[in-house]
């Protein structure tokens, strides 16, 4: 049985081993199949790198190239356009010497013109001196001959000759020297006007503050100074009332048991005056008070000022409609330099009367416009103008007399020319109104001290025979002996005069310098 097993296994192990080897054959088969496909891929791999890299080169010398051509071209069009630029700014510079060459030779032209004209005049200017020197000589010599004619014929010797010709061109020259004094005098005078308006607005400003605390201002008098505290209110609700009802502003400060009323309108100021000093008394001082006391206030000082106004016009004997009369009784409240309009109205009013029927002039037409002549100061706190052109509008708009209008629209200074006699008068009144020795602040002694040194000024002088001082002072009118000072010595004293009373005097305002040379011949015919 072993035999026959080694017999079965001998050709198994013969197949086995045909196997194997035929195996290891086709292993080897296939692994020299996979090396040489291997090759053939690493050589297709080669030669697709190549291909793609000899694309690549032929891509990149292509955009070389094409780069190259682009900068070439934009190479040639920079200079193309740098060659422009620079061909513009040669044009340019070739215009501009240009044109300079032809100021240039436009200035030399001129030049040349200009030295031909000089030369000429120089030619001329040189014969015509000739000429005059020529002239010169023939003059003086006719002067000698005159002068030896004149000897002879008038037996006047040289010395005399000549002081009556210097008296002669002295006369002359103290006519045209009064008239160059007379132009001179009026430039300085228009000059001085400016000058005054700057040194005034100046002064204005330097002394606003306290003009203006004394006429825009009115104090209430407190009994104690707890009232301070109560008038100002929780969170200042009754001084806020107070001033927005009143139209005014309360000063509460420092000052012992006092309380300043601050407004332009002296009206509304004497409305919270009395307002104030009712509450005061009262005690007690809440809003709804407050409104009640100012409108019982208000109605005092209406029924104050429409009296006031009634007795004016029946003292002045003068009959007013309803609305001036009105308007007319807030004057009360007014003052000029510390002297009531309203009083000073009616004073006016009895002194234009007196001298209208004294002169013959319109009594009612003068009587009428001197107590309406500044009827425009009540409005001019809540109007634009003048307190005369107030006054005008005021008296048109109710339909005035054009001869009172006119007349109380000219009281002033500034107007020229008087239309009518009554103006005068009212000028005249005004005048005497506001000057008479304590109507207005100032001391009746200063008063006439001024009017005493003006007189002795003027008297100093030599050739003035009688000096007057009029016009309360505003004025000083000197009479000189006509045969001592003539007209330019007139002149002359008028200015040295003003001069010395600004050197020496103090006063208000201008004072008029006039000098009055009167030469009178009088005979008697028997």
């Amino acid at each position: 049985m072993h035999g026959a097993k080694e017999s079965v296994n001998q050709p198994t192990l013969i197949w086995a081993a045909l196997a194997l080897l035929f195996g290891l054959g086709s292993a080897g088969v296939v692994f020299a199949l996979l090396e040489r496909s291997k090759k053939e891929a690493a050589q297709l791999m080669a030669r697709a790198a190549n291909d793609q890299l000899e694309a690549k080169e032929a891509d990149l010398a292509r955009r070389h190239k094409e780069l190259q051509l682009e900068a070439r071209d934009e190479m040639q069009r920079e200079l193309s356009r740098l060659r422009e630029l620079i061909e513009v700014e040669a044009a340019a510079r070739r215009a501009e010497l240009k044109d300079s060459e032809n100021r240039v030779r436009e200035r030399e032209t001129h030049l040349e013109r200009r030295a031909k004209t000089l030369d000429g005049r120089e030619r001329g200017l040189q014969a015509k001196e000739s000429d005059l020197d020529k002239k010169l000589l023939d003059a003086h010599k006719l002067v000698d001959n005159q002068t030896t004619e004149l000897h002879r014929i008038a037996g006047l010797n040289q010395s005399e000759a000549r002081d009556i010709v210097l008296a002669r061109v002295e006369h002359e020259s103290r006519a045209a020297m009064a008239s160059v004094v007379a132009r001179i005098e009026e430039k300085t005078r228009e000059e001085a006007e400016e000058k005054a308006r700057k040194i005034l607005a100046f002064a204005i400003h330097r002394c606003a503050v306290d003009q203006t605390a004394e006429t825009a201002v009115s104090v209430v008098a407190l009994p104690s100074e707890d009232l301070k505290g109560r008038i100002i209110g929780r969170e200042g609700r009754n001084i806020r009332t107070f001033e927005q009802l009143s139209g005014t502003d309360l000063i509460i400060d420092d000052t012992p048991e006092a309380v300043m009323v601050s407004c332009f309108d002296p009206v509304r100021r004497e409305i919270a005056k009395i307002a104030l000093g009712n509450l005061v008394n009262d005690g007690r001082i809440h809003p709804a008070r407050i409104e009640e006391m100012l409108n019982r206030a208000e109605g005092e000082v209406n029924v104050k000022m429409r009296e006031a106004a009634e007795r004016a016009t029946a003292e002045a004997n003068v009959r007013l409609p309803k609305p001036i009369l009105e308007v007319f009784g807030k004057l009360l409240y007014r003052t000029s330099y510390g002297q009531n309009i309203l009083h000073h109205s009616v004073e006016m009013a009895k002194i234009a009367s007196s001298i209208a029927a004294e002169l013959g002039a319109d009594v009612q037409v003068a009587k009428r416009a001197a107590l309406l002549h500044d009827i425009g100061k009540a409005l001019d706190h809540n109007h634009e103008g003048t307190h005369v052109d107030l006054g005008v509008e005021l008296l048109k708009r109710h339909r005035e007399s054009e001869a009172v209008i006119r007349a109380a629209g000219e009281h002033h200074m500034d107007v020229g020319q008087m239309s009518s006699l009554e103006s005068v008068i009212v000028q005249v009144a005004d005048m005497i109104s506001s000057s008479r020795p304590g109507a207005r602040r100032e001391n009746v002694e200063i008063y006439i001290k001024r009017l005493e040194m003006l007189e002795r000024i003027a008297d100093s002088f030599p050739g003035v025979e009688k000096s007057f001082a009029i016009q309360a002072g505003r004025e000083v009118r000197i009479v000189v002996k006509p045969e001592q000072v003539d007209d330019l010595a007139a002149m002359r004293l008028a200015r040295d005069v003003a001069q010395r009373v600004q050197d020496e005097m103090t006063y208000p305002g201008e004072i008029r310098v006039t000098v009055i040379r009167e030469t009178r011949a009088m005979d008697v015919a028997r």
